[in-house]
């Protein structure tokens, strides 16, 4: 949801579709949390996710959409900055982050507009598999990690159907094809880690296909 319609690799009508979605989004277990039992299961990884240490991180959550876990990373003590294309997504997003500091912004998460702000972990869910160069969006996230801070991905494989031209990871891309991507960045990332996530807890129901977060970390000093 995530390429901005002014960026030259945006599809039309990417903001709208998902302006439109944003009514009943919560409607998933995994997006609106509103399970207690989601809810914890989602703080639990969250949490073990996060770079080591016990102080306030700076945390940019790209493609928040209703801010979901932006809120478990604020109500957790972090600051949070949200990016999310669509404007309603964003309003709803703003709703449900009031009185926890955490600033969301409508933009481009590919691009993300954060100027010259590092940030001690970058968090996508399920975001790249709808970027037309997602390997371009994942130099320029490690590139807005600070020494030591953690890229966090969670992704997975939904679709088996022809990708789309346009989008070479639409439906989702394989854990294995991801982890080679981030080995080819230009930037320097370490303890490159898989996690499969098969717990049914975090999804609402029992799952078939390939679901997964990728933790890497920043290199240097």
């Amino acid at each position: 949801m995530q390429h901005s319609d002014t960026h030259p690799d945006a599809h039309p009508g990417t903001a709208a579709f998902w302006d439109a979605a944003a009514d009943t989004f919560d409607e998933e277990a995994d997006h609106g949390l509103r399970d207690p039992r989601v809810r914890a299961a989602w703080a639990a990884r969250l949490t073990a996710w996060l770079p080591p240490g016990d102080g306030r991180l700076d945390v940019l959550d790209l493609g928040c959409g209703t801010g979901s876990l932006s809120l478990l990373l604020a109500e957790a003590g972090h600051r949070v900055t949200g990016v999310d294309l669509a404007p309603r997504m964003v309003e709803r997003a703003r709703a449900k982050l009031a009185g926890t500091g955490a600033v969301v912004t409508v933009g481009d998460a590919a691009a993300p507009p954060v100027g010259e702000r590092r940030f001690d972990v970058v968090l996508s869910r399920h975001l790249v598999w709808a970027l037309p160069r997602p390997e371009e969006a994942l130099a320029r996230w490690a590139g807005l990690l600070r020494p030591g801070g953690r890229l966090v991905l969670v992704e997975g494989r939904w679709g088996t159907v022809p990708r789309r031209e346009g989008t070479p990871w639409d439906g989702g891309v394989p854990a294995a094809e991801l982890v080679a991507a981030l080995r080819r960045l230009p930037v320097p990332l370490t303890d490159v880690h898989v996690e499969p996530l098969t717990d049914p807890l975090l999804w609402g129901k029992e799952i078939t296909d390939e679901r997964y977060t990728v933790t890497a970390t920043r290199t240097g000093t």
